[in-house]
């Protein structure tokens, strides 16, 4: 593994005891309210191996919820998350899970409102560094810590070089892209994680392209 700075090493600055149960929680509840765009009004987060066990003493409820109301790790409302969730009218449940998954510090996130719902798996692979494992269904590896782009398209000849052919036109480099669907010829999630700050425009114009389906940005 790759460091890029001692403070990577250390780990990070933040609220809780844990930079894995707690930083990296964090980062996925805010990963997920980033995905969903907005508040959501509900919360269903399932924990598995290792945070199902300990959540509560280590703090990773509070600090996942925390995330879901866009807190940053260093926030100092994060242990005050659940009550303060409960104020704005987000309803939360927690579920101890007994399934045994891939990495022992996971998390299950459905939220949502009467707009729509967003699902997804998050993993703390420890110093507060996660990834998702998994949105709506698709497997995908995003790491949460550069800005990325995820894109919904139908499965076409063409569509992601069409793509990367609109992000070299504004001299932006890949770090990390992969492609996941669940059947050929339906719809499948591209995800693309770059070196540069993404503006609207190169949004849009992505917008436009044949065969996407929706853009989503998902800022560092």
């Amino acid at each position: 593994m790759k460091y890029k700075s001692v403070f990577d090493i250390i780990g990070p600055v933040m609220i809780g005891p844990s930079s894995s149960h707690t930083a990296g929680a964090a980062r996925i509840g805010r990963v997920a309210r980033s995905l969903f765009g907005r508040k959501p009004k509900w919360a269903h987060i399932s924990f598995y191996g290792s945070f199902a066990q300990t959540y509560k003493g280590h703090g990773t409820d509070v600090a996942i919820v925390g995330g879901l109301l866009d807190f940053d790790t260093f926030d100092e409302r994060i242990p005050r998350s659940l009550e303060i969730a409960k104020e704005e009218g987000m309803e939360v449940v927690f579920h101890e899970e007994d399934a045994i998954p891939n990495h022992p510090n996971t998390a299950r996130v459905q939220i949502g409102d009467e707009q729509g719902e967003l699902e997804l798996v998050g993993i703390s692979i420890g110093g507060g560094k996660i990834e998702i494992t998994e949105l709506n269904g698709f497997e995908l590896k995003l790491s949460g810590h550069h800005p990325a782009l995820l894109i919904m398209h139908n499965d076409r000849y063409g569509t992601i070089a069409a793509v990367a052919n609109v992000l070299a036109k504004y001299a932006i480099n890949i770090g990390h892209m992969e492609v996941s669907r669940k059947e050929k010829g339906k719809e499948a999630l591209m995800t693309i994680e770059v070196d540069q700050p993404l503006d609207e425009h190169v949004i849009s114009e992505l917008e436009t392209l044949p065969h996407i389906i929706q853009v989503t940005k998902l800022v560092d």
